[in-house]
């Protein structure tokens, strides 16, 4: 008996000591917290490895919405994944000088014109910035919106008229100021933001206000008849004492539709401007580079997964895309020319069904536009729009 006593003395007192040498369940979730941490050093490390940067222009621009976009689909916050960040700039010019020089920034949202612009502005400097700044893509047309109050009918009747020109050395400033010296037409030029410019051509202060941007711009779709502006054509019809040969030479033609602003422009109308192409470019960091890796690495997942962009819920321009288009003048980002060449390898081996690179069923697409619609030839604006429908139908087809 006693020394049963003792036996089981003992073994509770070693069960007791076993029990107090095992690790308490918050003993064990503190352990694997532990365990799963990183140090600060491998956390900055990570965050880094992941982050890709876009300057774009204001808030209101159509190119800070495309960022906004492309940040809410290609987001992956994951150790391993792609993080978007969104950069505010000034816009214009500032934005290609912004990704040629500027710390931090891998990519930017500029105008077709900008490389053909600042090399003529500084030969030397500029010599060959089509070897380190090269497009990923065209994202969309801007249109040259000429906001006036009610008793400007025309560019003519601007002359010597306060007219704003948007902020300095924005893309707005840089076209208007090479349209208006192509009219020779002479204005008193300021330069306030967008919500300013509109307050003062409401108040009357100024004639009109000029954007640069892809329609509809946020800030304009807010006005309506009340506040007694239009916009102004631009066209040969609408300046018949000026020769605008010469600005469509250097410009697309475009036009602000009803659908775009539908308080401002009368249903089933239109106003004829000129239009100019946004480009998503990229610094070209040497391949081997980790920042070159992280842009190639964006490059895939953006054009895999473009038609996303297509839903409803994205801003409307995206249908311009196409990844596929040629800027002249332009040198493309090798792994965007990288991805265009797998694509056409697919489907010249059958083994996909890429629009981008359907060249032979597009043009038999256009063959039966034509014969339906009854036109004889297509302007390069109607074929991209008629590009866009080829697009959608072969999503259709690819989703059934």
């Amino acid at each position: 008996m006693g020394v049963s006593s003792s036996v089981a003395r003992l073994i509770l007192s070693l069960f007791c000591l076993l029990f107090l040498a095992l690790p308490m369940p918050s003993q064990l979730a503190h352990a694997q917290a532990e365990k799963r941490s990183v140090s600060y050093e491998e956390k900055k490390r990570q965050t880094n490895d992941i982050a890709v940067t876009i300057v774009t222009s204001g808030l209101s621009c159509t190119c800070a919405r495309f960022a906004e976009d492309i940040r809410n689909v290609v987001n992956d916050l994951r150790p391993d994944g792609l993080r978007v960040l969104p950069v505010l700039g000034i816009g214009g010019l500032q934005n290609l000088n912004d990704v040629l020089f500027l710390k931090g920034i891998d990519m930017g949202v500029v105008d077709e014109d900008n490389l053909r612009l600042l090399k003529k502005r500084d030969p030397k400097l500029y010599a060959n910035i089509e070897h380190r700044v090269q497009y990923i893509t065209k994202l969309y047309n801007s249109e040259f919106h000429v906001l006036a109050r009610n008793e400007i009918r025309s560019y003519d009747d601007l002359r010597d008229k306060k007219v704003n020109f948007n902020l300095k050395d924005s893309q707005t400033e840089v076209t208007a100021d090479i349209v208006f010296s192509m009219l020779n037409i002479d204005v008193q030029r300021s330069n306030y933001d967008n919500d300013e410019a509109i307050k003062k051509l409401r108040d009357g202060e100024i004639s009109a206000m000029i954007i640069l941007t892809g329609a509809p711009q946020a800030a304009l779709a807010k006005l309506r008849k009340e506040d007694g502006v239009h916009f102004l054509p631009l066209d040969q019809a609408s300046l018949p004492g000026h020769d605008v040969r010469p600005i469509f030479d250097n410009y697309m033609a475009g036009e602000i539709t009803h659908e775009h602003y539908p308080a401002l422009v009368a249903e089933g109308t239109s106003v004829p401007t000129i239009a100019n192409r946004a480009l998503l470019v990229a610094y070209s960091w040497p391949e081997n580079s980790s920042r070159h890796k992280r842009i190639a690495r964006f490059v895939d997942e953006f054009f895999e997964r473009i038609y996303e962009f297509h839903d409803g819920a994205r801003h409307p321009k995206w249908k311009d895309v196409n990844l596929a288009q040629e800027i002249p003048g332009w040198t493309r980002f090798k792994p965007a020319a990288d991805w265009l060449a797998r694509r056409r390898q697919v489907v010249a081996s059958g083994g996909g069904n890429t629009s981008d690179n359907l060249k032979v069923a597009f043009e038999r697409f256009i063959e039966s536009y034509i014969a339906t619609t009854g036109q004889k030839t297509l302007s390069a604006r109607e074929r991209e729009a008629v590009f866009t429908k080829f697009e959608q139908l072969l999503k259709r087809q690819s989703a059934r």
